[in-house]
C-alpha cells in the first residue's frame, strides 16, 4: 500500500541564506578539487585510454533538482552490455565486470571525481541524496510517493546514507536510503554538510568503501 504524503507537509531545514553559502562552498571545493585532482583526473583518464576497451567517460541521465533530468559523467568502469537487458542494481565493485584498474576505481570511489564538473555546473552540490535513473525512481515510487521530497535538493556526491547504508544494490535499501534522505533534507545544516564531507573523506583516506 502505498504511503501518501505531500511535499508541503515537509520543509527544508535550510534557509535562502545558507543554501546561498551551501552554494559558494559547492562551486568554490569543485573547482578547487578539479584543480587540485587535475593531475590524478588525466593519470585515469590516460590509463583508462590505454586498455582500448571503451570511451573513457561515461555519461547517463539522472533525474535531480525539481525532477529535472540532467547528464552525470564518470569515468567509465564498466562495458554497457552489462545492462544490455535493461536497467540493473550491480553490487559496488563487482569482480566479474571490468578490468583489474577499473574495479579498484570503483572500489575507490575514483570513477565519480568527474561528478565535480556536475557540482560546479549546478547539477549536484557537494553534499545531497544520491541522484538516480528514472527507471529506479518509478520503482520507488511505486513503494511510496515520498521519493517527490527529494526533487526539493541537489543531488549530491556524497551523503549520510551513501556513507551508513551502503550500495544500494536491493530494493529494500533503496526505502531505507531514502528515509535518510528525507530525515537530512528535515535537519541539515552547513555543519551537517561539514560533518558529512570530513566523515567522507577520513573514510576514502583510509581506503574503505561504502
Amino acid at each position: 500500500m502505498k504511503q501518501q504524503l505531500g511535499i508541503k507537509q515537509r520543509h527544508d531545514a535550510m534557509n535562502g541564506v545558507q543554501l546561498g553559502v551551501k552554494r559558494c562552498v559547492d562551486i568554490a571545493f569543485s573547482a578547487l578539487g578539479l584543480l587540485v585532482a587535475s593531475p590524478l583526473l588525466a593519470f585515469i583518464a590516460l590509463r583508462l585510454a590505454a586498455q582500448r576497451n571503451g570511451s573513457v567517460f561515461f555519461r547517463q541521465e539522472r533525474i535531480g533538482r525539481g525532477g529535472r533530468p540532467f547528464q552525470i559523467y564518470k569515468f567509465r568502469t564498466m562495458s554497457s552490455e552489462v545492462e544490455a537487458d535493461g536497467p540493473r542494481l550491480l553490487p559496488h565493485g563487482d569482480e566479474e565486470y571490468g578490468t583489474r584498474f577499473e574495479r579498484w576505481l570503483r572500489r575507490r570511489h575514483l570513477d565519480e571525481l568527474p561528478q565535480m564538473w556536475n557540482v560546479l555546473r549546478g547539477d549536484m552540490s557537494l553534499v545531497g541524496p544520491r541522484p538516480e535513473r528514472q527507471y529506479f525512481i518509478n520503482k520507488i515510487m511505486e513503494h511510496t510517493t515520498r521519493y517527490e521530497l527529494i526533487y526539493e535538493m541537489r543531488p549530491g556526491l556524497t551523503s549520510e546514507a551513501t556513507l551508513y547504508n551502503g550500495y544500494t544494490d536491493t530494493m529494500a535499501k533503496m526505502l531505507k536510503r531514502l528515509d535518510m534522505d528525507i530525515r537530512y533534507l528535515e535537519n541539515r545544516s552547513l555543519r551537517l554538510d561539514a560533518q558529512i564531507l570530513w566523515t567522507t573523506f577520513c573514510r576514502l583516506l583510509r581506503g574503505k568503501t561504502f
